[in-house]
């Protein structure tokens, strides 16, 4: 947690980043073609008629066989950044995502009940003789940045409630090593929205202050102090929350993250908060992340670490399209030193996760660190080269 902030500006949101998408209602497939793809969405699956399609203009008519309403996206490869999606269809109805895709690797999901990750699968889009270059017009490029990082945040937000609301319920229950192992997964959608869940100043010291930043007189609450609690062994002469303690702050963070979820449905973003967001991120590597202060008692800090830069990257990809017009150079050293941050962090995997960030050799730090900081410098001129 830090005391920056994205400003907050509330309003409406429009189209969706890197390609151009729009929806319909109720038009069936063209089985003819190989770029107009069924999709049935059910409980528990998310069919799709094909896995992959050529570049260009594809339809996916997404018909609901489900009970709940779900909604359809269409992501990068990484899973986190938002292509197209298509929400709000309710049980037997049939809604059609329209999308222009180029080449390249995809992940497709369903949401029954439009939360939580959803079910996913991959999806390739070959390549094609068809014209599929994004268009070169500067507003829509740039209402193509603002629809994606809304959307993205809403996303992570909606995860981020999901995996609260798992974790609260096995912490209070005292089930201590399910709520370990889970604490630092649902705390990377926490982590890659950080910028944006500060602009809420209310909502931050509540959910994320460390004990180490209170202010004289301050309630400490949120997730660290759950975090002492689940790991004390650090923490010499520490009295554990008692039954009824534990249900007092779970349910408070529960409540927070609810309004966090709430409050961030409505806002919009233009390319400078988007831009300051990116490096404002990275902001919170450098001062809590490198230097192991975020996660003192879990050590689980290269999970945030990991996080905090994964939503860097996808800001800085949202208004990479405009950012290539205007300085082609600066695009591409931001993209190289995101690949070589990306390099360090995977050597610090550990199946799902990451080790402990005490087993980091300070070497291993210092190349973290060095790495970060070659990162912030051409960040912090990514702002300047979206206007």
């Amino acid at each position: 947690m830090r005391r920056t902030s994205l400003p907050a500006v509330v309003g409406l949101v429009t189209l969706s980043v890197g390609v151009l998408a729009g929806c319909t209602d109720n038009r069936p497939a063209d089985a003819g073609d190989a770029r107009s793809l069924d999709v049935v969405s059910t409980a528990d699956g998310c069919e799709l008629s094909a896995t992959k399609a050529p570049a260009g203009n594809l339809r996916f008519s997404v018909r609901n066989d489900g009970s709940e309403v779900t909604e359809f996206y269409l992501l990068a490869s990484d899973g986190l950044r938002i292509v197209a999606e298509i929400e709000n269809i309710g049980p037997g109805l049939t809604r059609d995502l329209v999308v222009t895709a180029p080449e390249g690797d995809y992940v497709t999901a369903c949401k029954p009940g439009m939360k939580g990750e959803g079910i996913r699968d991959d999806f390739a889009v070959t390549p094609s003789d068809e014209d599929v270059t994004a268009s070169g017009d500067d507003k829509v490029l740039v209402d193509q940045a603002n629809k994606n990082y809304a959307a993205y945040v809403q996303d992570q937000s909606a995860q981020l409630l999901d995996q609260t609301t798992r974790f609260v319920a096995l912490y209070t229950a005292g089930k201590d090593d399910e709520a370990r192992e889970l604490y630092p997964v649902a705390r990377q959608h926490w982590e890659r929205i950080e910028t944006v869940a500060e602009s809420f100043g209310d909502l931050d010291p509540k959910m994320d202050a460390r004990e180490a930043d209170l202010e004289p007189g301050q309630r400490w609450t949120g997730w660290h102090l759950i975090e002492k609690d689940l790991w004390p062994q650090r923490a010499k002469g520490y009295e554990p929350l008692t039954r009824a303690e534990r249900s007092t702050y779970a349910d408070d963070l529960l409540a927070n993250t609810q309004t966090l979820d709430d409050r961030v449905q409505d806002l919009t973003y233009s390319v400078d908060q988007i831009a300051n967001g990116s490096r404002g991120l990275l902001d919170e590597v450098a001062t809590g992340k490198v230097t192991g202060e975020e996660e003192y008692w879990s050590r689980t800090d290269l999970w945030d670490f990991q996080a905090n830069v994964d939503g860097a990257r996808v800001a800085f990809e949202g208004v990479q399209p405009i950012v290539e017009k205007n300085d082609e150079a600066l695009a591409t050293q931001i993209a190289e030193r995101f690949d070589a941050l990306q390099t360090l962090l995977d050597e610090h995997k550990d199946g799902d996760g990451f080790v402990a960030y005490d087993q980091l050799t300070t070497e291993q730090v210092k190349a973290l660190s060095d790495a970060v900081n070659a990162l912030s410098e051409p960040l912090s001129r990514l702002a300047a080269a979206t206007v």
